[in-house]
């Protein structure tokens, strides 16, 4: 089995495995292969959180992928076992880059909460599903095991780490948002008293036209008179 890539965030370690050194790690990870319409989602998706629905999707996908193919009579003219072994080798390459988003993204204090949210809920899901492969054995079994057991325990890595990242951004964003959401009653309270003010101008406005208005009246009606 390779070694988990942890998720680091600073003042939290405790949460996440410890720093790793040499192995897998140093090696640096394996890419996921994406569809080219893969590669334009993630390239068009930059809200920290919505980035992180993408992975879970594509993730699932491979999990789909994996179950239909597992469940399929045996053919011996395909190397069964090797494709297994490789879908679930782009299920933990997913998991691993989904790692690296919420770890570049925990760093510039992105808001990551309604993704986190959801990896919480579905992330559960998956890890059911990789734990149902694990006891109902098929004949592939041998060639994917070791890789099965390292997406087991990759994504209960994640979803520690997304716990934690989780209740760290909340209580940090959470103190931001009460602070925006002071400056904009300050905001709506100043546009109210500049409304105000400027209700209160063009009502002195209209009382000067209609005095104006008045006195012209006067002039003429006077003119009038001095006519006659």
């Amino acid at each position: 089995m390779r070694s988990i890539r942890p998720i680091h965030i600073p003042y939290l370690l405790s949460a996440f495995a410890l720093l790793l050194s040499g192995g897998a790690w140093a090696q640096g990870p394996k890419r996921a292969a994406l569809s080219e319409a893969e590669v334009d989602k993630l390239r068009d998706t930059q809200e920290p959180g919505e980035r992180i629905k993408v992975y879970l999707d594509f993730m699932q996908r491979r999990l789909t992928t994996f179950d239909t193919f597992r469940n399929k009579p045996v053919n011996p003219e395909y190397r069964g076992g090797k494709y297994l072994d490789e879908i679930l080798g782009q299920y933990v390459a997913l998991d691993d880059e989904l790692k690296d988003w919420i770890q570049y993204q925990y760093n510039r204090q992105g808001d990551m909460r309604a993704g986190l949210r959801t990896l919480l809920d579905t992330g559960p899901q998956q890890l059911e599903e990789l734990r149902h492969v694990q006891q109902s054995r098929d004949p592939y079994f041998a060639h994917y095991s070791d890789t099965l057991q390292d997406a087991i325990a990759d994504m209960q890595d994640t979803l520690d780490g997304a716990s934690t990242a989780m209740a760290a951004q909340v209580k940090t964003l959470g103190e931001l948002k009460q602070k925006e959401k002071e400056t904009a009653q300050a905001s709506k309270e100043a546009i109210k008293q500049e409304k105000k003010q400027l209700k209160q101008e063009r009502k002195l406005e209209k009382k000067e036209e209609k005095l104006q208005k008045k006195e012209a009246k006067q002039q003429n009606d006077s003119g009038a008179d001095d006519d006659n």
